[in-house]
Formats: C-alpha cells, sequence, structure tokens
C-alpha cells in the first residue's frame, strides 16, 4: 500500500515538474518591461550620460551665481569680499559658457558620426 502511495507521489512530482520545468527555464515568468536598462545605440547611450553631465554642470554653475550674487550683495562695500564675489560671478559665468559649448559640440559630434550633412 505504501509502494503504490510512493509511486504515485513520484510521477505527480515527475509530470509537474515535465510541465513546469521547461515554462520557468525559457523565460514564460518574465515580467514584462525592461527594467530601466538602457535600449538603444552606444552613442545614444553616450550622448544621454553627456548631456545630463552638461545639465548638473550648467546647474552648478546657476547656484554659482546666484551664490555670488549674493556674496556681492552681502559685501557691503567691503572691497576685499566685493573682489572675491566678482571673480566668484566671472568663474559661474565661465562655466555657463563651458556648458552650452559642450552642448553644442556634442550634438555636432552626434550629427556627424550618424552622417548627417547638416547640423
Amino acid at each position: 500500500m505504501q509502494r503504490k502511495t510512493l509511486q504515485k507521489n513520484i510521477l505527480i512530482f515527475l509530470t509537474i515538474m515535465a510541465i513546469g520545468y521547461p515554462v520557468t527555464s525559457f523565460g514564460a515568468w518574465a515580467l514584462p518591461g525592461n527594467y530601466g536598462l538602457p535600449v538603444g545605440h552606444i552613442t545614444d547611450i553616450i550622448e544621454g550620460i553627456l548631456n545630463w553631465l552638461l545639465v548638473i554642470i550648467g546647474l552648478v554653475s546657476i547656484i554659482g551665481f546666484v551664490i555670488a550674487g549674493a556674496k556681492y550683495i552681502l559685501a557691503m562695500g567691503d572691497d576685499k569680499a566685493v573682489e572675491s564675489a566678482k571673480n566668484a560671478m566671472k568663474n559661474s559665468i565661465i562655466g555657463v559658457v563651458v556648458a552650452l559649448s559642450g552642448y553644442v559640440i556634442i550634438q555636432a559630434v552626434v550629427y556627424m558620426l550618424n552622417g548627417y550633412s547638416t547640423f
């Protein structure tokens, strides 16, 4: 009696494994979606990364400019503090120019690499 029960349980187990194993091993249970991984050409991925870096550089430059303006206002006639604020403003403007130039250069290189004749 126990032997028949054991054989029956083994048969049920093997049947479930025969049906279930191919389904799980071939990815039928995979969730839909791309899980946030980059999809596309390597040039698109690099362009996206560089654009994000340029946005960060631009934001840091603008925040630096605002802080330099606050330093200039709060200098209250102190020549040393005014000069320091002016240098900070100059450096912030240079940062914005570099960020914008970098964006233009990246777009030009991407257009050239993709074979477009006009910019």
